[in-house]
Parts: C-alpha cells; sequence; structure tokens
C-alpha cells in the first residue's frame, strides 16, 4: 500500500498553538512528537511500502525539514499543491503521479492530524479495508461512536457484508453532521459510525471512480503529473467526501474502535487527558487551580495560576496568552479571521 498523507490543513480551531507556519499536523499535542511524525510512524508500521504527503506550497519547507530528520526519508515523498482544492483534486495529485504504476497498486488516503490509542486495532482495521480494496471496492473506515457526537459526519452501514469479508459491510448514506437528538438516534442504532474520512482502494477503481463521477478532474488526470499541476487552478473546489465517496456503489465500510480522536478543536484534545475532581484539564506541568472548575488549561512555559473560575478555556503560548469561554472552542476561527483584519500577521 502506498499511504497518501493530508497534511495541507492550517487547524485554525487550534490557535494559537497551530499557526500559519506551524499548522497542527506539525505541533506536538500528545507526546514528544509532531502529528505528522506519528502518523507516519503508524502507517509504516501498519505495512505501508511508501508515504506520499500532499501539503500546501507554504508547508512544504517546514514539513521537509521534519522529514529530512527521519531515518526513514527515502520512503517518503512530498507533493505541493500549487493552491488549496480540498481533497478531491488534492488525492488527484497523487494518481496523475502514479498513473503509469501498477493499476493494481493500493492507496490509502488518511488526515495527518488523528490520534489513535490502539495501533494493533487499527491495523486489523486497515487489513480489512486492503482486503476489501482488493476486491474492488472503494473501503472507509468507520469509528463505532461511544457518545451522541453532532461534530462528525457519520457513515450509515447495511447489514450486508461485500465479498463476503467478515466486519466489511456495504454502505447505506453519508450523513451530515446532526444535531444532538439525530446524533442520539445514530448512536443507538448500531448502524452508524463517525466519518473518519479514511479511504483505501486500487489505483484503478479510484480512476474509474475519478471518470464517472468528477470527470473535469480525470480528464487533467490522464494527461499526467505535469500537466495536472499546471491546470490545477481549474479544478473544482471539492472534497472526497462529496465528490466521489457519497456517490459510489463501490463503497464498503469497516467498524473500527482503535481509540480514535479527531484533534480539531481544544476540547477535543482535552479528552485525551485526565480530569480532576471538578473536571479541569491541564496539559502542562506548571499549572495551579483553585476553586475552579471545567477548565482547559496548556501551558508551556510560564506558569498559569486560575482562580474562582469557571468553562475557560487558557492557552499559554510563547507570544500570546489566550483566554475563552470553553464552550466557545468550535469558533476560534473567528478570533484567526478579525487578526487578520487587523494585519496582525504576527500573531498568526
Amino acid at each position: 500500500m502506498i499511504a497518501v498523507i493530508l497534511a495541507g490543513g492550517k487547524g485554525l480551531r487550534l490557535w494559537p498553538e497551530s499557526r500559519q507556519k506551524r499548522p497542527k499536523q506539525l505541533c506536538n499535542f500528545t507526546g514528544n512528537k509532531s502529528m505528522l511524525d506519528e502518523t507516519i510512524d503508524r502507517l509504516l508500521v501498519a505495512g505501508s511500502k511508501r508515504i506520499v504527503i500532499i501539503t500546501s506550497e507554504e508547508l512544504a519547507p517546514p514539513i521537509q525539514e521534519l522529514i529530512t530528520r527521519r531515518t526513514d526519508n527515502d520512503l517518503i515523498e512530498i507533493l505541493s499543491e500549487p493552491q488549496g482544492k480540498n481533497t478531491a483534486p488534492a488525492v488527484g495529485l497523487v494518481l496523475s503521479r502514479y498513473l503509469g504504476n501498477n493499476s493494481d497498486e493500493v492507496l490509502g488516503i488518511f488526515p495527518a492530524d488523528h490520534h489513535v490509542l490502539n495501533s494493533e486495532a487499527f491495523n486489523q482495521s486497515l487489513e480489512r479495508a486492503m482486503q476489501a480494496a482488493r476486491h474492488n471496492h472503494l473501503a472507509t473506515i468507520g469509528i463505532s461512536p461511544n457518545r451522541p457526537e453532532t461534530g462528525y459526519g457519520y457513515i450509515e452501514k447495511t447489514k450486508w457484508e461485500v465479498a463476503n469479508l467478515p466486519d466489511v459491510y456495504q454502505v447505506n448514506s453519508f450523513c451530515e453532521k446532526p444535531d444532538s437528538s439525530t446524533a442520539n438516534a445514530y448512536l443507538n442504532s448500531g448502524q452508524h459510525m463517525w466519518n473518519a474520512g479514511i479511504y483505501v482502494g486500487k489505483t484503478s477503481v479510484l480512476m474509474e471512480e475519478f471518470r464517472k463521477y468528477l470527470p473535469d478532474v480525470y480528464e487533467k488526470m490522464i494527461l499526467g503529473f505535469n500537466e495536472y499541476v499546471n491546470s490545477y487552478e481549474e479544478l473544482p473546489n471539492i472534497s472526497l467526501d462529496y465528490g466521489i465517496a457519497e456517490k459510489s456503489a463501490r463503497m464498503a465500510v469497516v467498524p473500527a474502535d482503535f481509540g480514535w480522536s479527531d484533534l480539531g478543536s481544544w476540547n477535543a484534545l482535552a479528552e485525551l487527558y485526565q480530569h480532576d475532581e471538578d473536571m479541569n484539564v491541564c496539559c502542562g506541568n506548571d499549572v495551579i487551580m483553585l476553586d475552579s472548575k471545567n477548565c482547559l488549561v496548556k501551558q508551556v512555559d510560564k506558569a498559569v495560576v486560575l482562580f474562582g473560575v469557571e468553562d475557560l478555556l487558557v492557552v499559554e503560548s510563547d507570544d500570546i496568552v489566550f483566554i475563552s469561554q470553553r464552550d466557545r472552542s468550535q469558533d476560534i476561527r473567528q478570533i484567526v479571521e478579525a487578526l487578520e483584519a487587523k494585519n496582525r500577521h504576527d500573531l498568526l
């Protein structure tokens, strides 16, 4: 399998830790390595023979610097998008690059910003997805929900297994992010899973699905890599989910539970840490809280002391201290937009 890592995102909801020149995939949130490093490690252990990282032209230099420090950098290639066009054209970049290679080659497509607790369970789920791909299905991995989450899209499976493969099911539908009552219904149905944005399929199958559902992109791909790059501005801005997965009759889903987290916000990050008896979460070694409840603190250098407060998000970075109501963590991109309007690029 060639593993394709989508690493062009900005991570605005994790500002101020995530910045333009060091977005979240280059940050260390959960250990001693960046999220991108952890993703590469996970995919190599899972048996990927090559890693292709797709990112923006702006992020290619820092990612190249990160890759150069790795002893396995000969297995890793970086492809730069001329401009951001969402995930379908980004995958087309890889397909056009490997168009002349074996059409039975399996590609796995993975976001760079996921956290996995159980690597062995991840490997088993990925192997089932690859088996489905070898039977000419386009497979995705669905995360078994443990709560009524409104921040994720969902995949609804049927009761029918595909190609006589155990625990690999036909997809009935892709579902938009639900309201709370619908999320509760999904949780209780046993048929719905979180959409993790992971796809596995043969090059030939992916090409055929692009031909059917995104012909404008396909026509550019078959011209070859250089022509595809040169025509990138003409391509539609569309995700692989909307452009292909929601339309394809080849979709199969592997239900999985491997301690998955999509680290898309501060509250998502907080779920990886233990909380105290007052539901406070500390990410740092020098945080003191007195008479405070349900606060989340990310501390790096300066000591942080909270007294008599509730429901706060506090992020201490090298050049800024950010404080907000914790339940507004999904809205942080508004702060980034305001800083852009004020030309405070030093804080971005």
